[in-house]
């Protein structure tokens, strides 16, 4: 758009007015897992085609509550604190792809409007909700990353409650789960304004440029999930317990790679 700036609209003269500034992004974060099992049948009708479900462990989901701070590459929002820090929480599944195994956030709810912007360039299915998770400290009555430390965390979206979960740290672990672990599988998708088909079809796949992470601790959960009028996320619901995690990460991501155009 000639004479305008900006990464992301809305664009002005200056481009100071966009939601948010061209990658990289850095994030520094909180994250709290759960994992477990559904029913692969709810995975498999979440993943459109070509997208398969993964050949090992396909009901396999991972919830995520996640306490950011986050910024572009001059990290000017890191002063400017409503401009960093947010929270979401998010449900990832597994899935197949030309023999390959990736992951796929198919749920997701943020509680700032830039990280919904970030969302859609991205391929992540991002809503507006209310996420709050329980933050350690070393002083007082917060919880210290020890073995014994309770975490809460609850999501909510539209006034009504979708997820509630506590997180009891047992021992350190070599990781924070792998249902996460894998490259990412999005669609980037437009409906063109005749409402005739897609303007923009895109399978693309990302994962993080740069990654830095403390030491992950396994713990146990109890976790619920509440059905709602316009939400779906109970009908992943909870048939076997794998797991639960908390660790500490620094991410930048810088872009994605394209798998293939929609026809």
């Amino acid at each position: 758009m000639a004479g305008v700036q900006g990464f992301f609209p809305p664009k002005s003269a200056t481009g100071r007015s966009s939601l948010v500034p061209p990658p990289p992004w850095h994030y520094s974060g909180d994250l709290l897992t759960v994992e477990y099992r559904t029913d692969p049948a709810r995975v498999r009708e979440l993943l459109p085609d070509p997208l398969e479900l993964a050949e090992s462990d396909p009901g396999a989901v991972a919830l995520i509550w996640a306490d950011w701070q986050s910024c572009g590459a001059t990290r000017a929002e890191l002063l400017d604190p409503v401009r960093a820090q947010y929270k979401e929480c998010f449900a990832v599944v597994r899935c197949g792809y030309r023999g390959k195994t990736y992951s796929r956030c198919v749920y997701i709810w943020v509680d700032k409007d830039f990280a919904i912007a970030r969302g859609n360039h991205q391929g992540y299915p991002k809503k507006l909700g209310s996420i709050h998770l329980t933050r350690p400290h070393p002083y007082g009555p917060a919880p210290r990353i020890e073995p014994g430390a309770a975490f809460g965390a609850t999501l909510a979206a539209a006034d009504r409650r979708l997820a509630q979960a506590v997180v009891t740290l047992r021992e350190p672990s070599e990781s924070n789960g792998f249902v996460n672990a894998h490259p990412m599988a999005h669609h980037r998708q437009l409906p063109a304004i005749d409402g005739k088909g897609l303007a923009l079809d895109e399978l693309i796949s990302s994962g993080a440029a740069a990654f830095e992470g403390g030491q992950p601790w396994a713990g146990d959960a109890d976790l619920d999930l509440f059905d709602a009028p316009t939400e779906e996320l109970a009908a992943l619901s909870v048939e076997e317990p794998i797991g639960a995690y908390y660790r500490q990460v620094g991410v930048t991501w810088e872009g994605g790679t394209l798998l293939e155009r929609g026809l």
